[in-house]
């Protein structure tokens, strides 16, 4: 994966980060993240997946409900929130690639964590993910509009290819979280 430590930090620009990127890198990246994603799920069981894990720092101000707002997040969760965070990017990075004007609004959908409770459920949310994303990436022209921008804040300029990345980073930050939920609950049920 790349590493997105910069322009988290903000010590790079996504323009500057995102240079020499092509399209067929974000194909290398996605099969790349979907990959890792399947390597952390490869030993986990039906009660990994609703395992309600001790994080501290728990704080998600976008809940939908207040109530789930300093909730931590189970293992589907996480899955859930990171694939429908990468497919509404890569929506949108298809979108500008194609010479769409931006217009704001959300392409967004995600299932509701609770509705998943097996880990057949979450490897085929993650299968289904990476098939949508790549046909999302297969809709790009040949010669994609990576002059089509917009700035939705100052000093942010994004093009199909950090549109794209966007999501992907937005969902390596949740990978990073994974292999922490996974110990603590094969650790509960040793």
């Amino acid at each position: 994966m790349l590493d997105f430590t910069a322009v988290r930090a903000k010590t790079q620009s996504w323009m500057d980060f995102a240079r020499d990127l092509t399209h067929a890198d974000l194909v290398e990246l996605t099969d790349e993240l979907a990959g890792l994603q399947r390597a952390i799920l490869a030993d986990c069981t039906d009660a990994d997946v609703t395992f309600m894990p001790d994080d501290p720092h728990a704080h998600d101000p976008y809940a939908a409900d207040v109530r789930e707002e300093e909730i931590a997040w189970t293992l589907a969760h996480v899955i859930l929130h990171a694939t429908a965070s990468s497919e509404e990017s890569a929506f949108l990075a298809a979108e500008l690639a194609r010479g769409v004007p931006w217009e704001k609004r959300r392409s967004r959908y995600e299932t509701p964590w609770e509705t998943v409770r097996t880990i057949a459920q979450c490897r085929a949310r993650i299968e289904e993910s990476h098939r949508m994303i790549r046909g999302l990436l297969a809709a790009w022209p040949d010669e994609p509009h990576l002059d089509n921008t917009y700035s939705p804040r100052e000093g942010l300029i994004v093009n199909p290819i950090i549109r794209h990345l966007l999501g992907m980073s937005h969902a390596e930050e949740h990978l990073e979280k994974m292999p922490e939920i996974v110990r603590q609950a094969q650790a509960a049920q040793a």
